[in-house]
């Protein structure tokens, strides 16, 4: 059984360490992880937490409108590619919507650009690099 629900920041940590920041000198804690406007939702299949994804109420000066930044999002590479990433964005697209938001944004790394494109994400600008960690693109999605 597969099941999309709020959690903690910390329940993100283990998570990013093995799938985001492996083999990094750098914090699995988010400046913004305990703001109040700040969401996190997590992946379960069978009780056990394969995937994970943040949200904070960030404003990208590219763009406008009420946004809400997408961090930190990964599947445990196991599980990888069976659509658990969908729906989470599924799931804070319905929670933002409620909150009156009306663009998400994120930096993408360039590996998982073409996940976001299937989302309907859509790259302003141009590729940059973020040190220890690689090159991204700013993406966005109207909602």
């Amino acid at each position: 059984m597969v099941v999309v629900k709020q959690i903690e920041a910390k329940d993100t940590y283990e998570i990013r360490k093995k799938e985001l920041r492996k083999n990094m000198d750098l914090s699995s804690q988010f400046s913004g992880d305990f703001d109040e406007d700040t969401f996190h939702l997590g992946l379960y299949q069978n009780e056990k937490l394969i995937s994970i994804v943040s949200f904070m109420k960030t404003n990208n000066k590219m763009l406008t409108g009420e946004q809400y930044q997408l961090r930190g999002m990964a599947t445990l590479v196991d599980f990888q590619g069976k659509g658990y990433g969908k729906m989470l964005v599924s799931k804070a697209e319905k929670i933002l919507k409620k909150k009156n938001i009306n663009l998400v944004w994120c930096n993408a790394r360039v590996v998982a650009l073409n996940f976001y494109k299937k989302q309907g994400f859509q790259v302003i600008g141009k590729v940059f690099d973020i040190p220890q960690i690689g090159g991204h693109y700013v993406m966005f999605k109207e909602i």
